[in-house]
């Protein structure tokens, strides 16, 4: 088994994230009937360190944690100060002292490997400046659901390449979907992330085009063009992606039926139309949910044993 920590979606192999999806949907249908898993990490902790702010990665592991029976400790950015009070390797150290798992949700994904290099419990990447791949397991639960399968799905990435996007590449190229953004020139995702992508088989495509892109899409998925940490540069990266939204318009050039999708918080009228992103086919708040779901089979194959 290769499964240890989640810091990237390439650190499992492509029958673990299938076996994550399958107990993740297993996992959901049984919390929708009304069956308890409270057993599941009776007596678990984790440790969730922010030095972000969130919605949706801080309340769906700390409820998931509860709905399996463990316990979630928030620690905010003054708690620790993660690298700054006390070097990155000491806290991993005495936090695996403490706790049965760390969830961290970071800028530098160096952080996030450094503290899975050190802790001696489980580590999970909740977002990092090069990773998000809680996201990406969600968005993978999603298309599943919606589609009845994820092999030979294209899936299409309008914007830059940013964490969510290199984590579905990694996804994406593992459980069989074509991948293929359309970002402005200068923006493309990290060349060995596509390259690793690519030596295993997988299908990745850049194109500079969002038209180009969407046809044939069977998904369309977008994200904020300005990410936590680049507000100064938010008025030039408005102009430079001017052309990127996902508006009703591009949704009608991909396939019918084509799922519109969106990581969340949206900047309406910059990545995506309000209209667009309410559309029958829009699963924004499906995919919000699903963190939930797969993050508790993360934590359940995690901390279990």
């Amino acid at each position: 088994m290769t499964r240890c920590h989640f810091v990237t979606v390439a650190d499992w192999r492509a029958d673990e994230l299938r076996e994550a999806l399958d107990l993740a949907l297993h996992l959901k249908r049984e919390q929708r009937a009304g069956i308890s898993h409270q057993d599941v990490l009776q007596g678990k902790t984790l440790a969730m360190i922010f030095q972000k702010p969130s919605l949706r990665t801080r309340v769906s592991f700390e409820v998931g944690m509860t709905h399996l029976g463990g316990h979630a400790l928030y620690l905010g950015p003054e708690d620790i100060k993660l690298g700054k009070r006390e070097t990155t390797e000491d806290i991993a150290l005495n936090l695996s002292r403490y706790v049965d798992g760390i969830m961290a949700r970071v800028f530098g994904h160096d952080t996030v490997e450094e503290l899975a290099r050190y802790a001696t419990v489980p580590v999970i990447n909740g977002l990092s400046d090069l990773h998000h791949p809680c996201q990406a397991l969600g968005d993978m639960l999603t298309i599943r659901e919606k589609r009845g399968a994820l092999r030979g799905t294209t899936l299409v990435f309008i914007g830059d390449g940013n964490n969510v996007a290199h984590s579905l590449i990694e996804a994406s190229t593992r459980l069989g979907l074509r991948f293929r953004i359309a970002c402005p020139a200068g923006q493309e995702p990290d060349a060995e992330i596509v390259a690793a992508a690519r030596a295993v088989g997988g299908t990745v495509e850049i194109v500079h085009d969002p038209k180009e892109a969407a046809r044939g899409a069977d998904v369309l998925y977008t994200d904020v063009w300005t990410s936590m940490g680049q507000e100064s540069e938010r008025g030039d990266r408005r102009k430079t992606f001017q052309a990127f939204t996902v508006d009703v318009d591009l949704v009608e050039t991909a396939n019918p039926e084509c799922l519109v999708m969106h990581c969340l918080p949206a900047h309406y009228g910059e990545e995506i139309s309000y209209e667009a992103s309410r559309l029958p086919n829009s699963v924004l708040f499906d995919q919000a949910e699903n963190r939930l779901h797969a993050q508790k089979a993360v934590l359940a194959l995690l901390l279990r044993t």
